[in-house]
């Protein structure tokens, strides 16, 4: 069944039917296409180079699960920092919002994975083997036929190992480089979770790329029902000149604007929707109309710009402001959590230090003395070995045993040593609190703890003395 023109009672990619007609859009060039290119091959690089790019004995990006350490840029963090994620989370949710505000779904059309691999891997694999939007049409279109078989074979097959190589250096992300490479050499059965997890997303990749993407965008990604509620009439977006461009006609008609009614906008549009029909859930920011509609434009000798990055403001005449509410609030609020945030992270030390009492009675009664016995747990997240020194401050006096001398940790190790604090009766006043500070060698970091040494009411103690 032929495909609907775009309207706006409907997407573009459902027909009356129900069914989903398949898009083929037409090539493109232009400053923002180039631009785009750049800025894609730049992020895949980004992407291919971090499990590569060593940063203090690890890869730049290492979220080393099986360990619970946690490598990020030279950061080492251990799961007892995991609560710093929230502030990258909020942060990276935030700024999104921040910058939609600003300049559209800039992300949507530069920076998300999901365009970026299929507008600049996938897609130009598809146009090198079954060729232009014309021919793409024509060849799905055709019955099968033995060239038709080798060029479906031979773009899936490419689709498949590409799906496959992605995945692999996800994975990389987890397990290193050369631990992927180790087990890419075993029996699948040695690390069959691994091998599952390969295989089953490489199979979403695949499935995406080749056969659902754009609905992606559409059906499953909550982002275009968000950005009504993230723009307004001054955040820059893709806009169609309707003052200048209207009443559409042919070139040279009495009265008619400057569309000439070509429709290459909706040719070239990935989503396959009309521009000219104002801001849309669909619209992805991908400036691909923008550069089909200046290619025209200097075709027919008028000025580009009839469509262009705009605010809706500007598209009817009005001047664009930058400095609004919406804009203001969102810089203060991301101002604070910047701050917060960096002051979350200046918190951060090498290692972990905790002090927790050891299972049983909290504490024990002698004749002579009150004694409490502590488990101290340290957590060295250097990749280097450390040399911990425990230091105890307290008013009341008492007698020491475990800590005597340094404890050297393992890089990224941990060590649990228990302690023993004896308080001699005649001395012992009630329960109190003292600082445990440890130190390493030398003095780069101090870790205090605040604990509470436990024992019954001095007064019981004299009474039941013998």
């Amino acid at each position: 069944m032929a495909a609907s023109r775009p309207n706006l009672d409907s997407v573009t990619t459902i027909n009356r039917d129900g069914s989903r007609p398949f898009i083929y859009p037409a090539d493109v060039a232009g400053r923002f296409n180039v631009a785009r290119k750049v800025s894609a091959f730049l992020l895949i690089l980004f992407y291919l180079a971090l499990p590569w790019i060593p940063i203090g004995g690890y890869p730049a990006v290492f979220l080393d699960v099986a360990s619970r350490r946690f490598h990020l840029f030279g950061w080492t963090l251990a799961t007892q920092d995991l609560w710093l994620t929230f502030f990258l989370i909020s942060g990276l949710g935030f700024g999104l919002f921040y910058i939609t505000s600003l300049l559209g779904r800039i992300w949507c059309g530069w920076a998300c994975p999901q365009t970026v691999f299929l507008d600049h891997v996938y897609r130009p694999i598809e146009r090198w083997i079954d060729g232009n939007a014309l021919q793409r049409r024509q060849l799905a279109a055709a019955p099968w036929s033995a060239g038709k078989i080798l060029r479906r074979v031979l773009k899936h097959t490419l689709y498949i190992i590409i799906s496959l190589a992605i995945t692999h250096l996800f994975l990389a992300y987890f397990v290193s480089i050369p631990e992927l490479w180790h087990m890419m050499h075993e029996q699948p059965g040695a690390h069959w979770g691994a091998f599952g997890f390969v295989f089953i997303t490489a199979g979403f990749l695949y499935f995406n790329f080749a056969w659902f993407r754009e609905q992606l965008c559409i059906v499953i990604c909550p982002y275009g029902r968000l950005q009504s509620a993230m723009i307004d009439d001054h955040s820059m977006i893709v806009g169609y000149d309707t003052r200048r461009g209207e009443p559409r006609g042919k070139l040279g008609s009495e009265g008619a604007g400057d569309c000439v009614d070509c429709n290459r906008c909706v040719h070239v549009c990935p989503t396959g929707i009309d521009i000219r029909q104002g801001l849309q859930m669909e619209c992805i920011g991908c400036t691909a109309c923008i550069d089909a509609c200046d290619e025209v434009m200097r075709r027919i000798d008028k000025p580009v710009g009839l469509i262009r990055y705009d605010s809706q403001t500007a598209l009817a005449g009005g001047k664009t402001r930058w400095l609004r509410p919406r804009t203001l609030l969102y810089s203060i609020l991301l101002i604070i959590g910047l701050g917060v945030g960096l002051w979350a992270v200046s918190t951060i030390k090498p290692a972990t230090v905790s002090i927790t009492r050891i299972t049983g009675a909290p504490y024990i009664v002698t004749d002579d003395s009150v004694r409490n016995q502590f488990l101290v747990r340290l957590l060295n997240k250097r990749a280097d070995p450390v040399d911990f020194i425990l230091r105890i401050e307290s008013s009341v006096t008492f007698h020491q045993t475990g800590f005597e001398t340094a404890v050297t940790v393992a890089p990224l190790a941990e060590d649990v040593r228990p302690l023993v604090l004896v308080v001699p009766r005649a001395d012992y006043t009630g329960p109190f609190k003292f600082t445990v500070t440890i130190r390493d060698q030398p003095d780069r970091f101090e870790i205090a703890r605040e604990v509470e040494f436990l024992g019954p009411d001095a007064r019981l103690l004299k009474e039941d003395a013998p």
